[in-house]
């Protein structure tokens, strides 16, 4: 079984390397740059939904899906429009709605930062400030109950900015469970790789073990 990681706007597809190296049933991990999946195309989140969802639909059968904030909406928004496909979902750091006040905080910040500073990034800073401003009206709470694949809601101790999403989709989605990550951030992939290697890696043998019987 395909699983496909997908990382958040503020880093790549190598910010799983660490989380995937650590686990020990590492193989089918496709983590795909988002950048590069666009093709040239305008960074709109419609533009990015849709590369997704073509990127999905080539890999043959159902998919596990995991996604870290920008990844993890895309990945829920995939599962809501197509249940057929995901085998199981998992949300790390993820919003159930775009916080428009926070966006236009980090905005405001990005404008004052230099090129340089989105080298590391998903996107450029023109790109970023796209994306952005086509996401500030996005939410899914009417729709996630929808969902019928097991997911799995992680959300670091420290990221108080997701910690009341993390909850509302472990109320809201049917096959759900919810762990906190002590003394954890936003970025758990790369904040505490190993940790999350090990609770994704006891998760997937259970979903496989379930799937046996």
């Amino acid at each position: 079984m395909t699983k496909v990681f997908i990382h958040g706007s503020g880093h790549k597809g190598s910010s799983w390397n660490e989380v995937v190296k650590n686990m020990h049933n590492n193989k089918d991990i496709l983590c795909p740059d988002l950048s590069t999946i666009l093709n040239g195309k305008e960074a709109s989140y419609s533009h990015l939904y849709s590369s997704f969802v073509e990127y999905c639909h080539e890999i043959e059968g159902q998919i596990d899906l995991c996604g870290l904030s920008l990844g993890g909406i895309l990945a829920l928004n995939y599962a809501i429009e197509f249940p057929d496909k995901v085998k199981s979902l998992v949300l790390i750091g993820t919003p159930h709605k775009v916080p428009k006040i926070m966006f236009r905080i980090q905005n405001i910040i990005f404008r004052f930062l230099p090129e340089s500073t989105f080298k590391n990034m998903a996107f450029n800073k023109k790109d970023t400030f796209i994306l952005g401003n086509t996401m500030k009206d996005l939410d899914f709470s009417h729709k996630v109950n929808v969902i019928k694949c097991p997911t799995f809601i992680i959300c670091g101790e420290k990221d108080k900015a997701n910690m009341k999403s993390a909850y509302f989709f472990s109320q809201n989605i049917q096959q759900s469970e919810f762990i906190i990550i002590k003394e954890t951030g936003h970025v758990v992939n790369e904040d505490n790789p190993k940790e999350l290697a090990r609770i994704l890696d006891e998760y997937y043998d259970q979903l496989n073990n379930d799937y046996k019987y």
